[in-house]
């Protein structure tokens, strides 16, 4: 088998590269036979077939040849008939593209299909019979039917034999199309009495190897004289007929004539075609020449017919002409639209002139008909370009948007230049996939929320709001408080910032007397790669709550001495006495006072103004008035609730200050007194407690402490040496008793002074001690003496402590 190989490339766009290349290679050849390296000729790698995903286009369903992409080679998928596949035609070829995606590239490919000598020639009939008169002079022809070879070139008919050759001759015409058409020539003259039947044999040899042959009869009767043989008025006939004329549409008409008389010069007509289709579709009247169509003509078929016709007369002379008749084109196809490679999805950032689809147009019909022009919809970023001839790209024109639209529905629309023209049309859906190319964008350009103080932390205070007009993972917003600081203090102390809602909360408790407003950032980040933000400054105004009350600053409250306004016992009435100043740190109505007078000694000497605050006399002072007089005065503030606080007021009616001071004096050691009496019991109920929690400790100590060493001792047999600490007495050897010490305290009334005195040592001791025992009692006696004594050193004078 020989193969050969055509290759060569063009530029077919920016991204789409057209090659060709061809081979040859003979019919009937096996399934998974080779045809060529594809890989190899067009210099694509394997990988580069595989990652493609290369695969074969073709216009019509029938696939001969496969396409290997891990070898990179074409192999033979079907057996391949060339005489099922390009009947007549001597070039028979198979046209295919290869397919390439990411990106998008196609190479076309041709593959000739060579004959092989697979058949023989082949006679319609096995056999033909003639009528021939005794008296056919030397040189009469016969039309014989000529044998058909569905091979082509050298594998063709090529040679006739005739056998035996005694009387007859064979004489070959070439015709136009490179069919020949053969004739049964009179070389000897018939005599019926000698032969009235003969039996010949016409031998069909093709030129292949092997060579083959086919053979037909024929069959000839010898008459009696018929002198003149039919002759058709021209040797060669022309007509033409539209495609799809319908049935019996007379195409031409044939006219021979005979110079006998009577039946010798009756002219019969017939159809001498055999193995073509000419009989499917033409009929011959046989007695007056007409030929009419019996089939639908389409030019897309067959273009042309050539009609072998036989005139034929009683006596068995015959004379033959050919009519060829033309098959006339009408726009009877649209044109088909074929998606070779499509994508259904592309980026918004796609580059310009990037291969969307490649789309091949094919058109039956030919001439103006077969014209075919394409176009898109208008107002969309794409446009279709002419590759080569009958290939179209769509490829991108101008910038995608995803948000601006999502999806083309792109109509390609395709009509030939016929009249009437004829189009289709096929929408190719496409969708644009999204890229982070959009920000979040906050619904305000900035925010404003307020807040009550003395909230609780956690509180939800307002929310931001953020969109992205991306897609998908590229629009998740999430939302992040940015550092800064207020008053020096993070500001992530103050609030928090839901990372999913944007839900902005209070982390703390406001006080608005301390922080007023504070303004802070929130940057909204989508989840792209690389990410996107936008950020939006917050201000968070702090509301003031009535949770101050009013702070009196005048007249000044003090603990240790008194104040007193004087009014002179002359004073008008509307006299100002004084003025109670406040002041409330709240704002707003929260800070606003008013002033009352809430309790008085005699109500109707003094008012209190609502507003200001003045003390003034509603009536002239009279000798009868107090001296002394007291007045309560409450401040309260506007707020809800209110807030009030209260400040008393002296004042002596007096006009010196002798008499001012002889009044108020008493009041003042009243007050100092008791002040000193409360600050002493309270001071004596702490040294009390105090001592009675102490000796509580001591006692239980020693209880513990006694336990443990009787315990020790009475288990143990090993002898104990004594050990006296100072201030401790030896009880015989059985333990130890610590003295006990008692404290009086003594206190005068009214003399801020106390004497602390040791007392004497306690005569009760606890003592564990064994039966029979009597050294430990006279022990304990003697140290009793030696305590009773006025010099012992046991004995502690404690120096009197002053207490403030």
């Amino acid at each position: 088998m020989t193969r050969r190989v055509l290759l060569f490339a063009s530029l077919l766009s920016l991204r789409s590269v057209l090659a060709q290349v061809s081979y040859s290679i003979p019919e009937e050849m096996a399934k998974g036979s080779l045809v060529g390296n594809v890989a190899q000729d067009l210099g694509l790698e394997i990988k580069r077939l595989i990652s493609g995903k290369a695969k074969i286009y073709t216009r019509n369903s029938d696939q001969y040849i496969e396409l290997s992409r891990e070898k990179g080679v074409l192999l033979v998928k079907e057996r391949i008939d060339r005489e099922a596949l390009c009947a007549e035609t001597t070039l028979c070829a198979l046209h295919f593209q290869i397919i390439l995606e990411n990106p998008m590239e196609f190479y076309s490919v041709t593959v000739q299909i060579t004959d092989v000598n697979d058949h023989a020639p082949t006679f319609e009939k096995g056999e033909m019979k003639f009528k021939i008169s005794e008296s056919a002079i030397t040189g009469a022809k016969f039309m014989l039917e000529r044998a058909v070879d569905l091979d082509v070139g050298i594998n063709d008919l090529q040679k006739y034999e005739l056998k035996p050759s005694d009387h007859f001759s064979l004489k070959l015409h070439s015709n136009a199309d490179g069919n020949k058409n053969v004739e049964m020539v009179l070389q000897k003259p018939l005599d019926r009495e000698q032969q009235e039947q003969m039996s010949l044999v016409l031998t069909a040899v093709d030129g292949g190897e092997p060579q083959m042959s086919g053979t037909m009869m024929i069959l000839i009767t010898v008459l009696d004289v018929n002198d003149n043989a039919p002759v058709f008025t021209q040797h060669t006939y022309k007509a033409a007929v539209t495609e799809n004329s319908p049935k019996g549409t007379v195409v031409a008409a044939v006219t021979a004539s005979d110079a006998d008389r009577d039946s010798n010069s009756k002219i019969s007509y017939s159809i001498a075609n055999t193995l073509d289709n000419v009989r499917k579709y033409f009929v011959v009247n046989n007695e007056n020449g007409e030929i009419s169509l019996i089939g639908d003509i389409d030019f897309e078929k067959s273009r042309h017919f050539e009609i072998n016709l036989l005139a034929s007369d009683e006596g068995g002379l015959t004379d033959s002409c050919k009519l060829i008749v033309d098959v006339q084109d009408v726009n009877d196809n649209k044109p088909e639209i074929n998606i070779m490679s499509k994508t259904n999805v592309i980026s918004e950032d796609a580059e310009l002139n990037t291969v969307v689809t490649m789309i091949n147009i094919e058109d039956k019909d030919s001439g103006e008909n077969g014209k075919v022009n394409c176009f898109i919809s208008e107002n969309i970023p794409f446009t279709l370009k002419t590759s080569t001839s009958n290939f179209y790209t769509l490829v991108t024109d101008g910038d995608l948007d995803r948000e601006r639209a999502s999806e083309y529905n792109i109509s390609v629309s395709c009509s030939d230049e016929g009249v009437p023209s004829l189009s289709s049309s096929v929408t190719l859906t496409l969708h644009i996939s999204d890229v982070n190319d959009n920000a979040p964008v906050f619904e305000r350009s900035s925010y404003e929320a307020s807040i009550v103080e003395n909230n609780t932390p956690g509180l939800s205070i307002f929310t931001v709001k953020a969109r992205d007009a991306d897609w998908n993972q590229n629009a998740r917003v999430s939302y992040i408080l940015e550092d800064s600081s207020v008053n020096g203090v993070p500001v992530s102390s103050y609030v928090s910032v839901s990372a999913d809602s944007g839900v902005i909360h209070a982390v703390r408790s406001f006080d608005y007397e301390q922080i007023k407003d504070f303004h802070f950032r929130v940057k909204a980040q989508d989840g792209g790669s690389p990410p996107l933000s936008s950020n939006v400054t917050v201000k968070v105004l702090i509301q003031d709550q009535n949770d101050n009350p009013p702070q009196v600053l005048y007249p000044v409250q003090t603990g240790g001495s008194l104040v007193a306004e004087m009014v002179p016992r002359s004073a008008d009435v509307g006299y100002l006495v004084t003025k109670v100043v406040a002041v409330d740190v709240d704002s707003g109505q929260n800070a606003w006072l008013s002033y009352k007078l809430q309790k008085a000694t005699d109500r109707a000497l003094f008012e209190v103004g609502s507003q200001n605050g003045e003390i003034r006399t509603i009536r002239q002072v009279t000798d009868k008035d107090a001296v002394k007089q007291r007045l309560s005065v409450i401040v309260e503030d506007n707020g809800q609730p209110s807030r009030s606080a209260t400040v008393v007021v002296n004042v002596a009616v007096a006009d010196s200050f002798p008499e001012v001071l002889s009044e108020f004096t008493d009041l003042s050691q009243d007050k100092e007194y008791n002040d000193n009496l409360t600050f002493y019991l309270v001071l004596a109920l702490a040294v009390v407690s105090f001592l009675f929690i102490t000796c509580l400790v001591v006692i239980i100590s020693v209880k513990i402490y006694r336990w443990r060493q009787s315990r020790i001792l009475y288990h143990s047999s090993l002898p104990v040496i004594p050990y006296y600490p100072p201030r401790y007495s030896d009880t015989l050897g059985t333990g130890t008793l610590q003295h006990v010490y008692n404290y009086e305290v003594c206190r005068t009334t009214d003399s801020r002074k106390s004497d602390c005195k040791l007392g004497r040592a306690g005569s009760q001791n606890v003592l564990i001690m064994e039966p029979g025992s009597t050294g430990t009692m006279q022990r304990m006696q003697t140290e009793k003496s030696i305590l009773d004594e006025p010099d012992s050193p046991l004995e502690v004078s404690l120096p009197a402590s002053k207490y403030s």
